[in-house]
């Protein structure tokens, strides 16, 4: 068994993951939160013991750290114990954390695909320019890595992994579909670092559809849906991680993700990218100072994790899965519905931290157990979906599954 979980970042997603870490500290071990910004940790940390979550007496730590700065990352892994890093911080700090992790050899679990900030959109399988050029690097040293380990990616890959081990003899179609119904009050704010958010929807939205990549321009293709709990939704045809590893590992010939959007985001956002103030790219002012327009935009916009005590309505995330089974067509929609002022209630988030927190709390509490400790690189998909399902319906975000008229919990019996 592995233990002890060293959590980098320090935003609203790494709030519950703290939180859910320990709750479930009898398993994970010691737990120690770290970021740039120490205070930010801390205050986590206060969270944590404010709520009286440590479900035993343990060590619950805060650190300062610069996670691209590997040799530091390693130094601290080394310092703290940790078998388990929780990297739920920047996209961007991926690869020296899994360096780190690899020289170390404590387990990594991300939440979303690497990205170089200079590069926008680069060649599918987005995961073939990284992640996966370093799978006989972690299979040689025994580490055990787990890509995508947040909802989406992460537990729509397990849904498809479902769907494909028991509800199909033959996949057609995988249609991702994530709605937020829920509302902040604000004029206009990213439910998650804005720098990300925005970066993957200036690019190219990459589809795998009949066997082959196609590209469109973001929200070109819209398309309504009849969705449990929050009812017809607007979602566009977007680019997004699992489609880049779904493509490739189940053998599905058409794999799209859906996200919602209403129409307030889809001017605000038109307007930004049309000014230039979505770019990654630095410009000069007329003063001589060099910017980033996006970090400038990111900089102005609410805090993410601010929003969460006046969040209100739920998220509906799922699998819409096309295909044949013992001869005959079937449809089935596996998906999760979350509630914004429940998971503030519990852990202060608001309801997209908590689904993208939850699952990497899961995995790791899985590694620590062993039936994820695989002592490779794997994709969600690559993994055995029911006990994953099984830990989060237990930390709070349960399956469901829609057949016809047939609406009903997955059954874990």
């Amino acid at each position: 068994m592995k233990k002890n979980v060293l959590i980098i970042g320090a935003g609203g997603v790494s709030q519950v993951v703290a939180h859910k870490c320990a709750r479930n500290n009898d398993v994970l071990g010691d737990i120690h939160v770290a970021s740039r910004t120490v205070e930010k940790c801390e205050a986590i940390v206060a969270s944590v013991r404010e709520k009286g979550s440590l479900k035993v007496e343990g060590r619950l730590e805060a650190h300062a750290l610069d996670a691209m700065d590997v040799a530091a990352t390693k130094a601290l892994i080394e310092k703290t114990g940790a078998q388990i890093v929780l990297n739920v911080g920047s996209s961007f700090i991926n690869m020296s954390v899994l360096s780190a992790c690899i020289e170390t050899g404590a387990a990594y679990i991300d939440t979303a695909i690497h990205e170089d900030p200079l590069k926008i959109c680069e060649t599918p399988p987005w995961y073939a320019n990284y992640e996966w050029k370093r799978r006989e690097e972690c299979e040689k040293a025994g580490v055990t890595a787990i890509l995508g380990a947040g909802f989406d990616p992460g537990v729509v890959n397990a849904y498809a992994k479902l769907a494909h081990d028991e509800y199909f003899d033959r996949i057609d179609t995988i249609d991702i579909i994530d709605v937020n119904a829920g509302s902040h009050g604000r004029y206009f704010s990213t439910n998650f670092d804005p720098e990300i958010n925005f970066r993957e929807f200036t690019g190219q939205v990459w589809s795998w559809q009949d066997n082959a990549w196609v590209s469109n321009s973001m929200f070109e293709i819209r398309k309504e849906w009849d969705l449990p709990v929050v009812g017809t939704s607007t979602t566009y045809m977007t680019g997004h991680d699992e489609i880049h590893s779904l493509s490739q590992n189940l053998g599905v010939p058409t794999v799209r993700f859906w996200m919602g959007f209403g129409d307030h985001y889809v001017n605000v956002f038109t307007v930004l990218k049309n000014l230039g103030l979505l770019s990654e790219q630095p410009v000069t002012t007329a003063e001589g100072l060099e910017v980033v327009p996006l970090k400038v935009v990111k900089a102005v916009l609410p805090d993410p994790s601010s929003l969460a005590p006046d969040y209100t309505g739920k998220t509906c995330i799922g699998d819409l899965v096309k295909g044949v089974k013992d001869g005959r067509e079937r449809e089935v929609f596996i998906y999760n519905v979350a509630d914004h002022k429940d998971a503030y209630n519990e852990v202060g988030s608001q309801g997209i931290s908590y689904t993208a927190g939850v699952p990497a709390v899961a995995a790791a509490m899985l590694i620590a157990t062993g039936e994820w400790d695989v002592k490779k690189m794997a994709n969600v998909e690559d993994l055995a979906p029911r006990p994953f399902l099984a830990v989060l319906d237990r930390l709070g975000l349960p399956t469901r599954i829609r057949e016809g008229e047939d609406d009903r919990a997955l059954d874990f019996a």
